[in-house]
């Protein structure tokens, strides 16, 4: 039998490296002309058949009450309005250096957590954020000193807040419903939240209809991976090893990426990433040796 606190690390691990493939699903889109809204509307709307199905299959409960939907609405909004601002943001800057700026939001979680919660941190626990830190700052890769997008950075650091907030409510509310039965409605509210914005004509698109297999694969792409999976296995990990745990191996979200670039786009494999790479794997180690106690 796993100790509960591996299984959690090993689900935030799951969690993380699932979440770090969001590029993967959404730049091809964006380069056939497919708006934020339309890509996120796709992943979120396949996410709740593929969860319906999994639901109905296993014959489980859909049924909510109402003290649960005081928790399960504000959460849906939190998670769309990250992944919504996460999108806009690949418009103003390279996917890769918005979801290496994500990486603000375990600093966040932890903060919070301390400030509202009187959580304390562990030295194990600030050695990891600032391993963690370092790590991802040597993962990024700056384009010849040009400055940064300040729509860009806005952008992303509002999707840092929301998911870090979305991060705490997880795991201070006590729902009595299962991890894949919260992020169904999640993704309910989400759908819903996506639909709005679209129509608020902020993309001038509307919802845009897929035409080629291509695009319908990388929309199951993102509904299952950085979806379903990293959804549902962020839920149990914040549950078995607490918040700020979970949030500092999501640092493995831009390992994912430079995984992902190496290995499928002929990137080269620097000094540099290979030491940023190293640090974050030691801050995970860490966090898996010296757990908190939350």
């Amino acid at each position: 039998m796993i100790d509960a606190k591996v299984k959690g690390v090993l689900c935030a691990i799951g969690a993380a490296v699932s979440y770090g493939l969001n590029p993967l699903g959404a730049l091809p889109l964006y380069a056939d002309g497919i708006s934020t809204s339309t890509v996120l509307f796709y992943r979120y709307s396949l996410a709740v058949v593929m969860l319906t199905l999994w639901l109905a299959v296993r014959r489980k409960s859909f049924v909510v009450n109402r003290r649960q939907l005081v928790v399960i609405v504000p959460l849906g909004i939190l998670f769309a309005l990250s992944s919504i601002t996460l999108f806009y943001s690949f418009h103003y800057m390279a996917a890769g250096i918005a979801c290496t700026l994500l990486f603000v939001y375990p600093v966040m979680v932890a903060a919070m957590m301390s400030l509202f919660f009187h959580e304390k941190l562990t030295p194990a626990m600030v050695i990891s954020i600032v391993l963690a830190l370092v790590g991802i700052a040597l993962l990024y890769k700056g384009d010849g000193g040009e400055a940064l997008s300040f729509t860009g950075v806005m952008f992303v650091f509002a999707s840092s807040l929301s998911y870090a907030v979305y991060i705490i409510i997880v795991n201070k509310s006590s729902l009595g419903m299962s991890s894949v039965k919260l992020t169904y409605y999640v993704l309910i509210i989400g759908v819903m939240v996506i639909l709005l914005n679209a129509h608020s004509g902020d993309d001038g698109y509307g919802i845009q209809l897929l035409h080629t297999w291509r695009q319908w694969c990388c929309a199951l792409v993102l509904a299952l991976f950085p979806t379903v999976i990293s959804l549902v296995l962020m839920a149990v990990a914040v549950k078995l090893v607490g918040s700020t745990p979970t949030a500092v191996i999501g640092a493995l979200e831009p390992v994912t990426a430079v995984v992902v670039g190496v290995t499928l786009f002929s990137e080269p494999l620097t000094w540099r990433l290979s030491i940023g790479i190293v640090l974050i794997l030691f801050a995970v180690v860490l966090i898996l040796r010296h757990p908190s106690h939350h």
